[in-house]
């Protein structure tokens, strides 16, 4: 399937927020994912993941995720420097940020033409904890979160009853949860206590933990698996067939 990328600039409550957009270029309707990336926003190998999910007809919505913060168009690079300044945006940005930002995606795609009012969900790392604070939205009825950061710790959001963990109920939709166990950002007994917390909640879910580490999916650097990546890629996919074509 041919796609097309344009980018678009979102009015949200905490300010404009460059989106890029992903698509079949044949003016159909199809889902809508929303695709959050790393710490440090869209790099390239966040374009070529939200890229490849497009082409199996995805209309594929990938937000700055701390507009707030930068300057719009910032991708920050994978070096010291680059992991520096991203997490202390992550520390920075409040949860109704990223909450007013999903509904803000949301509210526009339901604008336009191409998209058929279906919607999922999709990130990695932090991006992954952010699809997972998307699923909350009642429109989200499918969620891929790949190597999810934070789940298993109150760092974000550190008020009280607002992480994500506390607010389960709200999740309607199903649930795709892929680790890596040698990921020492999360380690076997944070991943533990989010598989707890989902079987408590009966939530609708499915679990897979790879031998792999962090960023396994990143196609760039020396942590890239691509028979991992290739697998996981094929799980949100099947997902988002089931849950998201009419």
């Amino acid at each position: 399937m041919i796609i097309q990328s344009t980018s678009h600039d979102l009015a949200t409550p905490t300010g404009v927020m460059r989106t890029y957009l992903h698509q079949p270029s044949d003016g159909r309707q199809y889902p809508t994912i929303l695709f959050y990336s790393e710490i440090f926003q869209q790099t390239g190998p966040i374009e070529r993941a939200a890229r490849l999910i497009a082409g199996y007809g995805y209309n594929v919505l990938v937000p700055e995720v701390f507009h707030e913060l930068n300057p719009i168009g910032t991708v920050l690079a994978y070096d010291d420097a680059g992991r520096d300044k991203g997490n202390a945006d992550k520390m920075a940005k409040s949860i109704e940020g990223y909450d007013s930002d999903n509904a803000a995606l949301i509210a526009w795609a339901k604008t336009l033409p191409w998209n058929n009012g279906l919607f999922g969900a999709m990130g990695f790392c932090i991006g992954g904890h952010l699809a997972f604070r998307a699923a909350l939205q009642p429109e989200i009825k499918a969620t891929a979160c790949f190597y999810a950061t934070d789940l298993h710790t109150h760092v974000i959001p550190n008020q009280a009853g607002q992480h994500s963990m506390d607010r389960l109920a709200e999740i309607s939709g199903e649930l795709l949860m892929i680790w890596g166990k040698q990921d020492p950002h999360i380690p076997a007994p944070g991943r533990a206590r989010v598989y707890q917390g989902l079987v408590a909640a009966d939530k609708t879910f499915t679990w897979h933990e790879f031998n792999g580490p962090h960023a396994f999916m990143r196609d760039e650097g020396e942590r890239y698996d691509p028979q991992l990546a290739g697998l996981g890629n094929q799980l949100a996919l099947d997902l988002f067939s089931r849950r998201l074509r009419a």
